[in-house]
């Protein structure tokens, strides 16, 4: 039989576990993404692989998220049959100005808002999209607390469209670059769409 110091121990071990839950998604993000997404990963499996792997971690941090891939999300924006959703950027601002996805509102990641959603009903169609999904599929999240029950992320989001030489556009027009983020995460977004511009300064660990 267990006696009951080793039930005690054990109790204490649970404890531990539980208490160590939180940090879990912390240590993704920080510690584990950057390595999946380092030069050896894009360079020697390749940027789809990387891809998915961002996806399946984000996924397991947001598991109440919906996804949408480029292609299926290409061919619904240009069905006229279909309501259309409201694309909405969630990267900073300056990123957002040097390009973003046709008519997409920008929504800070940071300290997401209601108001660009004002007029539209809690079953309207969201779809969110950011550097490679992360920053997007925690608004979405976000969204979903709020009562919105048709929100999707964009797999990928922005690099993976340009990557598939899907458009993008600045001030309305056809845009030639994307802002890589930074240089780890622009690995992730194929080198001649990467914009010569200063990184991102964010509080956050992927973008």
């Amino acid at each position: 039989m267990e006696s009951t110091e080793e039930r005690q121990s054990g109790r204490g071990r649970d404890r531990a576990r539980r208490g160590a839950r939180p940090w879990l998604g912390a240590f993704v993000a920080i510690v584990v993404v950057p390595i999946l997404i380092g030069a050896g990963v894009v360079l020697v499996a390749g940027r789809g692989v990387a891809f998915e792997a961002i996806r399946r971690l984000t996924a397991h941090k947001f598991p109440d998220v919906q996804w949408i891939e480029a292609a299926e999300l290409a061919r619904w924006r240009e069905d006229p049959g279909r309501t259309q959703p409201l694309v909405l950027d969630a990267r900073t601002a300056v990123e957002y100005r040097v390009s973003h996805l046709r008519d997409a509102v920008h929504l800070d990641p940071h300290r997401p808002s209601l108001h660009p959603l004002r007029g539209r009903a809690k079953n309207d169609p969201l779809v969110l999209y950011c550097s490679v999904g992360y920053r997007s599929a925690r608004v979405a999240h976000w969204l979903a607390a709020q009562g919105y029950t048709n929100v999707w992320n964009l797999s990928g989001s922005l690099f993976q469209w340009a990557n598939e030489d899907r458009p993008v556009f600045r001030e309305g027009r056809p845009a030639l670059q994307v802002h890589p983020y930074d240089r780890r995460w622009g690995l992730l977004l194929e080198s001649r769409y990467r914009a010569s511009v200063p990184e991102v300064e964010t509080p956050f660990a992927a973008p």
